[in-house]
């Protein structure tokens, strides 16, 4: 059995975020990731009136980058709420 340290540790994420719909949105919510060397395996946008559903997912998220990123995702302008779910089990709503 691999022995991983807990700092290198990857857990499933999906960041589920609920904005203001507006034209820098998208790049707004991925510059957390990018400016981390992060890549999201799959990113879903759906505009919902005068909103947008946006979720942004890594298969295998840093575990000392995980709140990072979320921190960065919630001063977004516009974002109103930010969900995480962590392979599977919600850690905030």
């Amino acid at each position: 059995m691999l022995f991983m340290p807990e700092e290198s540790a990857c857990r499933a994420v999906s960041y589920e975020m609920l904005a203001d719909a507006e034209p820098g949105l998208l790049p707004r919510a991925l510059a957390p990731f990018a400016r981390r060397n992060l890549i999201p395996d799959r990113v879903q946008a759906c505009r919902d009136g005068e909103l947008v559903r946006l979720e942004i997912a890594m298969d295998a998220m840093p575990l000392t980058m995980l709140h990072l990123v979320e921190g960065n995702l919630r001063q977004i302008v516009g974002v109103q709420c930010v969900a995480v779910i962590c392979a599977g089990l919600s850690i905030r709503p």
